[in-house]
């Protein structure tokens, strides 16, 4: 499925460049080993099996610059998902970290700052497992955009921003 040279999405380590893939000796049984580099992290290295199931539905493809593009297209469109049972919550907004679902990524990130903006109206801050879950979802999402798009970080969010409103134009026009 993925080869030395590819870009890849791994689990919560972020972009990885798929290094080599190498016969390793662990515990005397030896088999071929995926080796990541994180792209943003350039002192850590990761090792896991090929073939190793739980490891390799963590790994995941970058989008392209046109599916980024659709992503930001729809994202006006997309529904929120709050869950009002903190571990109900919990569990589906770890579960849409892991997965590789953007459009669900993109939800979690627009509830959480839209009930972030209710709390601090009501001179409230959001709950701290909630704001880690902003900040872990912002970080996945931005750091693929910076990657693809090959922008600074700060420039994530005015990008995003400046596509909605063009496309919202566009679509005022269409009418």
């Amino acid at each position: 499925m993925f080869s030395v040279g590819n870009t890849i999405i791994y689990g919560n380590h972020g972009i990885c460049k798929i290094v080599e893939v190498k016969d390793m000796t662990i515990d005397s049984n030896t088999r071929p080993y995926y080796v990541l580099k994180p792209v943003f992290e350039n002192n850590s290295t990761i090792y896991f099996p090929v073939g190793n199931e739980i490891a390799e539905k963590k790994m995941r493809r970058i989008l392209s610059v046109e599916e980024i593009y659709t992503l930001i297209r729809e994202m006006p469109d997309e529904n929120t998902i709050w869950i009002e049972n903190e571990n109900e919550r919990k569990e589906v907004y770890k579960s849409i970290l892991t997965g590789t679902d953007r459009s669900a990524l993109v939800k979690l990130i627009k509830t959480l700052h839209l009930h972030e903006k209710e709390l601090k109206d009501l001179g409230k801050k959001l709950h701290a497992s909630d704001e880690k879950f902003l900040k872990d979802a912002e970080k996945t999402l931005y750091d693929e955009f910076v990657y693809v798009l090959d922008i600074d970080r700060e420039e994530v969010l005015p990008f995003i921003m400046e596509q909605i409103e063009i496309n919202s134009k566009k679509q005022g026009e269409g009418d």
